[in-house]
């Protein structure tokens, strides 16, 4: 019957101070505009810049400059979406060489901690492609805030992040000979989102 006591107590005490963790989406939540948002990129092909994008990502957006204990974002991105302006290039960066679309058909990320860097801030994450989950830093910055022209009663947004990323770190291409002999390490990596909500 002590033990029974004691357990309960446990419990108690444990659920009291659950009750005092922030919530993991406390600022408000933003709508991503797809039409005006990218997520694009860049990788040198032997000395030569060669740009790219993705065309079909869905993302949830929480964000307060004021409250970044509660900010919070997820996005998934279709790997089979890729365009780089070039179909054949597109199929092979599909296939196992690269991205394994038909296995790994999504590229997620998740954060973990929004923390300020200094007039900008930054996104501790993890990132998923091809099954690996690697924990990366995102630094954004918030371009502009507004009354928005076209939807009363809401406010629109503009955010930017980019960074650099090592494509092996992933397993993306370290199996196609090809990559390896002509396609660099480095992928930056350029989001643009256009984001609204209601005041």
């Amino acid at each position: 019957m002590k033990n029974l006591v004691r357990t309960f107590i446990v419990l108690v005490a444990a659920s009291t101070m659950l009750s005092f963790i922030p919530s993991e989406t406390t600022a408000p939540a933003w709508d991503v505009d797809a039409s005006h948002s990218a997520i694009s990129f860049e990788i040198n092909h032997i000395f030569t810049p060669v740009p790219g994008r993705f065309d079909d990502f869905t993302g949830n957006v929480n964000f307060d400059p004021e409250n970044l204990e509660g900010s919070a974002v997820n996005f998934v991105i279709q790997v089979a979406s890729i365009n780089t302006q070039n179909e054949k290039r597109d199929g092979h960066l599909q296939s196992a060489d690269f991205f394994d679309a038909e296995s790994y058909p999504t590229i997620e990320f998740k954060s973990r901690k929004f923390m300020k860097d200094g007039d900008n801030y930054a996104i501790l994450g993890d990132l998923t492609m091809r099954d690996v989950t690697k924990e990366v830093t995102l630094p954004f910055e918030l371009l502009g805030v507004q009354d928005h022209p076209f939807k009363e009663g809401s406010v629109v947004a503009g955010l930017r992040a980019s960074t650099t990323l090592n494509r092996n770190d992933w397993g993306v291409g370290t199996g196609s000979w090809a990559a390896t002999a002509v396609v660099d390490d480095e992928v930056k990596v350029d989001i643009t989102l256009e984001v609204s909500k209601k005041k």
